[in-house]
């Protein structure tokens, strides 16, 4: 078992580390001939290093018109010598177009940025930031003319010297934003931040990563450090090279709450050593840990704690610690009510879900709630596939608190399951109970069995809607997008808290092995109670099968084949949005 652990951790190492390390700075050639029926229109900025980048639209007349709700993909082309884009799809429920792609907006002139996430929720008057991994570029995007977007700011490489790998973003209410790096600065040594603190790194993809503030045009208004002065535990935040001050600070999912005034990180691993296959294999490097800053001042935050979440019951039945319920920290989400004061988190290779009752308190305890394997039970997936390494990913709780949605890739081939059986899975929790016990929760998944049917405390988020996501392809579904807007009878929009949609996109990482993904975007209905339903009117425009895929010859742009969609989002013409 011992052997077959290793051999599991080695190739999840390898999936990922061919992807992440090192950037591309290749002109773009060869980007194909755009459709004849596309109008097209590009828009320029020029960035700090003198680079002239470009986003061309090639919108098409079946577009009709502004007064639609859209949903925004992030993409990249399997064939990186053609350009990445954003595609602008029809989300109009009982629109002739629906489901359609109706404009592509492509990017110049670097190729192989590896497009990954934009924000979480978009709103009314909000720029789309969207971010390069491997190019360490955040892209801006005016929305203000969807379908068609304009280029507003591009922050590049140089413009964060203390941060690498840009992963998620979070737009603030006076319209700047924050933004998560989990790499470690461009070069190694000590980098000074915009507070004048200086850290120790050990270069670009490793640590300590960094939170950035930025300006509606992509601007760095502040690099804020996420590492503490003092260094963490050596034995639990291993870097390679070894740092003098330790840390675990490898940001990825950031969620901020202004009511609040706190900003909430979730920690990774240490890219460039953890997914290397010629690193040494160290546990140390995949992170359990939680960060929290107060966000008062906005460009000088104040690091309030660094918690750890623990280990939990399935780790007696893993062969490697890798795949403790603690490890690889991914995504964590905010309730939004008033006296609503705890948040949650995921773990990505731990498979589970963890709480904390109070997420501002100086030393935050939390406890896990659910095993991904709970759900895969009500799911009715194979008995044998559970939530160790099965490569938990998006997490957000829903307007009115009554929810928690969750998506989760599945196990790949190479981990020990065949393909016959993993699988991956959006599933719902209800979690009123768990949000009304206050202070003192009960809920606690913390004996073997609970593991397997849910924690046995009455206030235990009650998972009430599945829908199992098969991939054979070896990858699945990663992220997703609430769709938080509802259609008026006078053809206006208006935010809601009811949530009735959520979209999910197949594919998490190109090259190597278990995340690149059947490339669909896929449709799912929020019925009463949290039932979960494919949206079988959501189809291709190409195959008239359920689900978009991303896997075609033509595009909007031009004959550039499969492409891989990662951020997906749901936004509204400014027009018609009230």
């Amino acid at each position: 078992m011992r052997e077959l652990g290793l051999r599991r951790r080695h190739l999840w190492r390898l999936s990922i580390g061919l992807a992440l390390v090192g950037t591309t700075s290749t002109l773009l050639t060869g980007a194909g001939q755009a459709s004849a029926t596309a109008a097209l229109s590009t828009t320029r900025f020029t960035a700090s290093d003198g680079t002239t980048y470009t986003a061309t639209n090639h919108l098409l007349a079946s577009a009709g018109g502004p007064g639609r709700e859209w949903l925004l993909a992030w993409a990249g082309p399997a064939d990186t010598t053609k350009p990445d884009f954003m595609a602008v799809i029809d989300a109009t429920k009982g629109s002739k177009t629906y489901g359609q792609v109706v404009n592509t907006v492509t990017m110049g002139p670097g190729l192989a940025n590896e497009p990954h996430h934009m924000q979480y929720v978009w709103h009314k008057g909000d720029r789309l930031y969207a971010g390069g991994l491997k190019a360490d570029t955040t892209f801006v995007f005016d929305t203000s003319q969807l379908p068609k977007l304009r280029l507003a700011g591009v922050n590049v490489a140089s413009d964060t010297p203390c941060g690498t790998m840009p992963d998620a973003y979070q737009v603030l209410r006076d319209g700047t934003a924050y933004g998560s790096f989990l790499g470690g600065g461009d070069v190694a040594g000590p980098c000074t931040y915009t507070n004048g603190q200086v850290r120790n790194g050990n270069g670009a993809a490793g640590s300590p990563g960094e939170i950035v503030r930025f300006d509606r045009n992509g601007k760095t208004l502040a690099e804020i450090p996420a590492a503490t002065a003092k260094g963490e535990d050596p034995d639990l935040c291993g870097n390679v090279p070894e740092l003098p001050e330790p840390t675990c600070a490898n940001p990825h999912g950031i969620m901020v709450d202004e009511r609040r005034n706190i900003l909430v990180g979730s920690d990774f691993v240490e890219a460039k050593d953890f997914t290397s296959p010629e690193a040494p294999l160290r546990e140390d490097l995949a992170r359990p840990t939680v960060r929290v800053w107060d966000i008062t001042n906005r460009s000088n935050p104040t690091l309030l704690s660094v918690s750890k979440v623990p280990d939990g019951p399935r780790a007696q039945l893993e062969s490697d610690p890798i795949w403790y319920e603690s490890r690889v920290l991914m995504e964590p989400a905010l309730p939004n009510k008033p006296g609503h004061n705890g948040a949650f988190v995921s773990s990505m290779t731990g498979g589970a879900v963890f709480y904390t009752p109070d997420i501002k308190a100086p030393k935050p305890v939390w406890k896990e709630v659910i095993d991904d394997t709970t759900a895969y039970r009500k799911a009715g997936a194979e008995a044998d596939v559970r939530g160790g390494g099965d490569n938990s990913s998006w997490l957000m709780v829903s307007p009115d608190d009554r929810y928690l949605f969750h998506t989760v890739m599945g196990v790949p081939k190479a981990y020990g399951q065949s393909l016959d059986k993993t699988t991956g899975m959006l599933y719902v929790l209800d979690i009123r109970k768990l949000l009304a016990s206050g202070n003192s929760p009960k809920c606690s998944v913390d004996q073997l069995d609970e593991v397997f049917k849910g924690g046995h405390e009455s206030d235990c988020p009650a998972v009430v809607g599945t829908q199992l996501i098969r991939d054979t392809t070896d990858g699945g579904p990663h992220w997703g997008s609430m769709d938080n807007f509802a259609r008026h009878a006078d053809g206006t929009y208006g935010e809601t808290e009811k949530i009735k949609r959520i979209a999910v996109a197949n594919y998490f990482i190109a090259g190597a092995f278990g995340g690149d993904g059947d490339h669909r975007i896929c449709m799912f209905n929020l019925g009463n109670g949290g039932k979960v339903t494919l949206d079988r009117s959501f189809r291709d425009e190409n195959t008239n099968k359920p689900c978009i895929s991303f896997n075609r010859i033509s595009w909007p742009h031009g004959d550039t084949g499969d492409a891989r969609p990662h951020g997906v989002l749901f936004t509204v013409s400014d027009g018609v949005l009230k």
